[in-house]
């Protein structure tokens, strides 16, 4: 672990992810320097950098940062409840949950000419209902096997139940009439193309909700760590609190998968790098896991629409190229540990 004050960890976190950000609203098909970038944000530059930077660029850039931050945090909680170091929401089924909420939402209401006969701001509630659905299947499995709470079994009901999701999203794409399917499919593997500055406000009010949460529960939250018998003589209301911790996971898993898709493995390795850079028991633990959340979304954002240009890639294949040799390592390791 780097030897520096948990305060200065944290700033150095905020100064990297300043940066990417500055050259991610940068590069694209017009590239852009960085003293034109600053002078655009800054209302100094010409008028046409300030309109690629402000419409074009900055609301990607901030929803980037904004659902990388929501997906480490959802990661590192469910971890936390669950002392598991492979769960998350692409791990737990949350994640292909929410796909198919969206994906059924997009064919009962898709007409034969492929027109939505609703509005499409309903599609966050969708993603909603179907991620808080599959963590409720999630846990009665766990709950109604007699060995369910072993942290093991529980990943294992989520690869089940997530595949069984995938296998849903792809029926209903090849057997009914989906509302913009080529789109659809592009948001099944995570895209940030199509971000608005009203989908930033979407998220960044559920994640500042989300963090008064995590502010008034924070030392409940910690004594987590420990297993349920010592956290009880503690003092800690563990039922309660681990139906809390997951409930506020999944609304922060469908807050932002409803905006960028199924981007998935931020929430399963943003946790690991903080308690490398950070540590798990240093102050600030989870605002580390945020920044890095956000770093690493808006990194696979920017190259994704860079390293194939003019093609675009989907931001959610190179999060999960780097996140699952990690998971599996991670699975390995803990096969070991309980072998």
């Amino acid at each position: 672990m780097i030897r520096i004050a948990p305060p200065a960890r944290l700033l150095l976190l905020v100064l990297c992810l300043a940066l990417l950000a500055v050259v991610a609203t940068g590069v694209g098909s017009s590239a852009m320097p960085l003293h034109r970038v600053a002078a655009a944000l800054i209302g100094q530059g010409e008028k046409m950098d300030e309109v690629i930077v402000w419409t074009l660029r900055l609301p990607r850039v901030a929803l980037a940062l904004l659902a990388g931050m929501a997906l480490a945090l959802s990661g590192a909680l469910l971890q936390r409840i669950t002392r598991n170091p492979v769960a998350a929401p692409s791990i737990l089924g949350i994640i292909d949950g929410a796909a198919l909420g969206v994906v059924t939402f997009l064919w009962v209401f898709s007409d034969r000419a492929n027109a939505l006969t609703v509005s499409i701001h309903w599609q966050p509630l969708a993603a909603a209902l179907g991620a808080f659905g599959f963590s409720v299947l999630v846990a009665v499995l766990a709950l109604l096997d007699p060995q369910g709470r072993s942290p093991l079994r529980v990943i294992l009901y989520g690869i089940a139940l997530a595949a069984l999701a995938k296998a849903g999203v792809t029926l209903m794409m090849i057997l009914g009439p989906v509302y913009r399917a080529g789109q659809a499919l592009t948001w099944l593997t995570g895209s940030i193309g199509a971000a608005h500055w009203s989908d930033v406000a979407t998220v960044a009010a559920g994640l500042g909700a989300a963090a008064l949460v995590l502010l008034c529960l924070g030392p409940v939250i910690r004594q987590l760590v420990l297993d349920p018998d010592s956290a009880s003589v503690t003092g800690v209301p563990v039922g309660r609190m681990q139906l809390t911790v997951l409930g506020l996971a999944v609304a922060l898993t469908a807050l932002a998968v409803s905006q960028v898709g199924a981007v998935g493995f931020v929430g399963l390795i943003a946790p690991h790098i903080a308690r490398f850079v950070h540590g798990q028991f240093s102050p600030g633990f989870l605002t580390a896991t945020a920044l890095i959340g956000g770093i690493l979304t808006l990194g696979a954002d920017t190259l994704a629409r860079t390293i194939a240009a003019p093609v675009e890639l989907p931001a959610g294949a190179l999060t999960a190229l780097i996140g699952a040799p990690l998971f599996l390592w991670l699975l390995l390791k803990e096969r070991r540990s309980h072998g």
